[in-house]
């Protein structure tokens, strides 16, 4: 039996800044409200928007815990008011607007999974945050069908790496840009037909190329800045391109004649803010029509690196260095 601690560990910013501003503090351990489980965390994966939380340029949705982690895995310990779906002693994963990086946190049980049989905790707790984000961005909004072509950016990222793998797994042709000749060799190896190391090749050019001069029918772009033109001019007539982030800015001089020649669609959107029902309806899909995926072997979280709780500014270094190939993670 599972007796839970009125305290725990978890790590907070003691004020905006460098990684080292990550600290290891006592906190109370939360109260599952209604529909929510509390979890003993086990692993809490490590992303970029943690990264501007800790600069101070993310700040949590209110309502929210301050402490940083948008994913974990992890045991249910206990249930709030109204919560059935899993089971006490039960292993799950989930995504959190807050709160990951401790050693418990409250996550509402539709927003929860179960932890893929075959894959570890450390796994599990890399999946959430990636597998939600480009669920709702490739296959709902971006409409990503059997045999278009698709163009992911930042290939070897955690949003990289599941976007190669869940497209290929649902029958598209896979580019990918990424950063070195290592990087992109892990993109192919993970199931790309085409990666572009941008730093020696012009990607537009080279998706051109790799779909006979037709352009990309759908792009997934974390870069903004001057890749927002590049993308139009890479797009198929009636191409998508869809926004995740902004790594080189938000703002940009763009050659908008592109959009209505070609007939594109130019979306975005952003996860942490949407709504427990909204990321309920993703939950339900992924556990549909990815789960049995994960659970086969067909898709898995490339894990980089693992760090303990406590090196969490650690973990913030490597991220920032953009050095891994994949996800980094905590564990508790």
């Amino acid at each position: 039996m599972h007796t839970t601690p009125e305290t725990m560990t978890a790590i907070g910013i003691a004020t905006p800044g460098a990684p080292e501003v990550l600290k290891p503090e006592t906190r109370p351990v939360p109260k599952p409200g209604p529909g929510e489980v509390l979890v003993a965390v086990a692993a809490a994966g490590v992303n970029r928007p943690d990264v501007l939380q800790r600069k101070g340029n993310y700040a949590p949705p209110p309502g929210t815990s301050d402490i940083p982690g948008l994913e974990i895995a992890g045991t249910v310990v206990a249930l709030g008011e109204g919560a059935t779906r899993f089971a006490i002693g039960q292993q799950v994963c989930g995504l959190v607007a807050g709160g990951g990086y401790a050693e418990y946190a409250a996550v509402h049980e539709s927003n929860a999974l179960p932890a893929p049989k075959g894959l570890s905790l450390a796994e599990a707790g890399a999946i959430p945050e990636t597998y939600f984000t480009v669920w709702t961005n490739v296959f709902q909004r971006g409409r990503l069908a059997a045999g278009e072509s698709f163009l992911v950016h930042g290939g070897s990222s955690g949003i990289g790496t599941t976007a190669i793998q869940l497209a290929k797994a649902f029958g598209a042709t896979v580019l990918a840009t990424a950063g070195s000749d290592d990087k992109c060799r892990a993109c192919r190896d993970l199931g790309a037909d085409h990666a572009i190391n941008y730093r020696t090749e012009d990607f537009v050019a080279a998706a051109r190329a790799a779909t006979e001069g037709r352009g990309v029918n759908l792009i997934l772009d974390m870069v903004g800045g001057d890749y927002i033109d590049r993308n139009y001019e890479a797009a198929a007539d009636q191409g998508r391109i869809v926004q995740i982030a902004f790594l080189n800015g938000p703002k940009a001089s763009v050659n908008f004649s592109r959009l209505m020649l070609k007939r594109l669609t130019h979306t975005g959107s952003t996860l942490r803010p949407r709504t427990v029902a909204e990321k309920a309806a993703i939950a339900a899909e992924l556990h549909e029509k990815v789960w049995p995926l994960l659970e086969a072997g067909r898709c898995k979280p490339l894990v980089h690196a693992t760090f303990p709780l406590a090196q969490a500014s650690e973990a913030h270094r490597l991220m920032e260095s953009s050095a891994h190939i994949g996800k980094i993670v905590l564990t508790v």
